[in-house]
């Protein structure tokens, strides 16, 4: 008898070994070492979150001394090669909007731009009264434009311009919206430039209205903003105001 019973002893001690075990072999009275946890990838900084704009800008802050020269882009290539090596010979940008049309006639304009530290945007393709159309039209005046700065640089630019108005309409920024671009470029300084009224007047239309912040109103192609130009930027200097871009001029 005493052998069954070492037998049946040795089974019972078996049994409360497997159960305190919980059937996975693991020695009672140890803790089961946890499994290593997947490997994850580091999560990455995020970047500098961009300023909230509006639909529409027309100037900037107003507590730093910068400004934005903005110009129509169209016109013979050399007086807008003329208007950008003055800019360039003080250091300062521009921000030039291109007609489409314009770059398809001069097609090394825009990478010439851009190697200058400008901005290049969207003035249309055509350069008509965009607020006159219906949404088929505008639109197709936007993208085609769009389309062109694409094709040159790789981008369809930040900024776009409405052409022949101020300001955009409800419709306009919308459609501009959904070609990419979220806000539309208006100005609080208009240098009445395109009435040709002479470089002295010109140069005196900026500078009497300028303030920290301005976004003015200039166009290439016409000769007396090319030639208004040095003195414009000496008085904008004597101002102690800076030219850059309108993407520096709305930077956080």
């Amino acid at each position: 008898m005493k052998a069954p019973m070492r037998r049946r002893g040795f089974l019972l001690l078996a049994g409360l070994w497997t159960a305190a075990s919980g059937c996975s072999g693991q020695a009672p009275g140890l803790a089961a070492r946890p499994e290593p946890a997947p490997a994850t990838k580091p999560v990455p900084t995020p970047g500098p979150v961009p300023r909230r704009l509006p639909p529409e800008v027309e100037h900037g802050p107003r507590n730093r001394p910068l400004v934005a020269l903005t110009f129509h882009g169209a016109g013979p290539r050399r007086l807008a090669e003329q208007v950008l090596a003055a800019i360039e010979r003080t250091g300062g940008a521009a921000t030039i909007l291109a007609v489409g049309t314009w770059l398809d006639q001069y097609p090394a304009i825009a990478r010439r731009i851009l190697d200058g530290g400008h901005d290049l945007g969207n003035h249309t393709q055509h350069h008509l009264d965009i607020s006159t159309m219906d949404a088929s039209a505008a639109r197709e005046e936007i993208e085609e434009c769009a389309a062109r700065l694409r094709a040159l640089t790789g981008s369809a630019g930040s900024w776009f311009r409405p052409s022949a108005s101020r300001v955009a309409t409800p419709l306009i920024r919308r459609l501009s919206a959904d070609a990419g671009y979220r806000t539309c470029l208006s100005y609080d300084v208009d240098s009445l430039d395109y009435t040709d009224p002479g470089p002295a007047a010109v140069t005196a239309n900026v500078l009497s209205a300028v303030r920290p912040g301005s976004i003015i109103s200039l166009h290439l192609g016409h000769p007396g903003t090319a030639a208004a130009l040095p003195a414009m930027l000496d008085g904008l200097k004597h101002k102690a105001l800076r030219p850059v871009t309108v993407t520096a001029l709305l930077a956080p």
